[in-house]
């Protein structure tokens, strides 16, 4: 198993999630600061837009349109220019706040929700993954999971890893040509750690921030994890990207968790070189 040592490249964030890059420039979500920022290969950030009820998942329609879920209403909005156009009102299908989702090369978009109310301390419940067609249409991708969070497409857009949160599982799902998920299965059991925010390489190995150990993990389909990367605090999620793919930039939150409800501003990202580059379809 290989151990890295990260290097800071960018701080002074309340929580980021969802980092992407694309045209050359990491996007990152700032949940509680309520911001879409991008930040440049030298770490310089440029805000994006406002999201007012808390940006959390982003990706990439085919056309290259971006796309940010608007969590605490369960929406997901177009980003045009600096300002935010409803895509799809999840309100009437989600049973908790929208969360993360991945993108496949028809414009299809998977994106999973909490299943009940965190903040407001309820009992855990399972839920749905939601499917948003091109057209519109919003139905039933999946049922039963558990907190479904970081997703990804991997295998030329054969298959959907699925990070089950509070059960310490990546789920795989096999996607058929009309978007239909199938053939459920166990891709890693990661046991007590929490998977978050994932990414994929191109050898179909899944990275994996895991909040509650402060790691993140290349994990391969059966659960072998090759790679180990230590943080301080919480980490939170990762993607591929730089010139050549093989750069993983990871976000954390260096502080407890009482700091993170008062809001401080402990969030930072770090990046780490690593051998394989990002896989051509997993939206990094």
């Amino acid at each position: 198993m290989r151990t890295h040592q990260p290097a800071l490249f960018a701080e002074d964030f309340v929580f980021l999630e969802a980092p992407h890059w694309r045209d050359s420039r990491l996007w990152v979500s700032d949940v509680f600061d309520h911001t879409v920022y991008t930040l440049d290969s030298t770490g310089s950030r440029k805000k994006v837009c406002s999201v007012p009820h808390r940006p959390s998942g982003l990706g990439f329609l085919p056309d290259g349109t971006p796309i940010v879920v608007s969590s605490k209403d369960r929406r997901l909005m177009k980003i045009v220019g600096d300002s935010i156009v409803e895509y799809a009102d999840l309100s009437g299908f989600a049973s908790g706040d929208v969360n993360d989702f991945a993108v496949d090369s028809q414009g299809r978009i998977y994106v999973g929700n909490f299943g009940y109310d965190y903040d407001a301390g309820e009992l855990r419940a399972a839920t749905a993954l939601h499917r948003v067609d091109p057209d519109g249409t919003i139905s039933i991708a999946a049922t039963e999971l558990d907190f479904p969070n970081g997703s990804v497409i991997i295998d030329h857009g054969r298959t959907l890893i699925v990070a089950e949160t509070w059960v310490g599982r990546l789920t795989a799902f096999d996607i058929d040509e009309q978007g239909m998920l199938s053939n459920r299965r166990v891709f890693a059991d990661l046991g007590e750690r929490q998977p978050d925010g994932i990414c994929a390489d191109a050898d179909g190995a899944i990275w994996v921030g895991c909040f509650n150990t402060g790691e993140f993990v290349r994990v391969l389909d059966g659960g072998a994890i090759t790679d180990v990367i230590q943080l301080e605090g919480h980490a939170i999620s990762c993607t591929l990207g730089g010139e050549d793919g093989c750069r993983l930039f990871c976000t954390s939150y260096r502080g407890t968790l009482d700091e993170l409800v008062a809001r401080k501003r402990n969030s930072v990202i770090h990046v780490v070189e690593v051998d394989v580059p990002a896989s051509p379809a997993s939206g990094g």
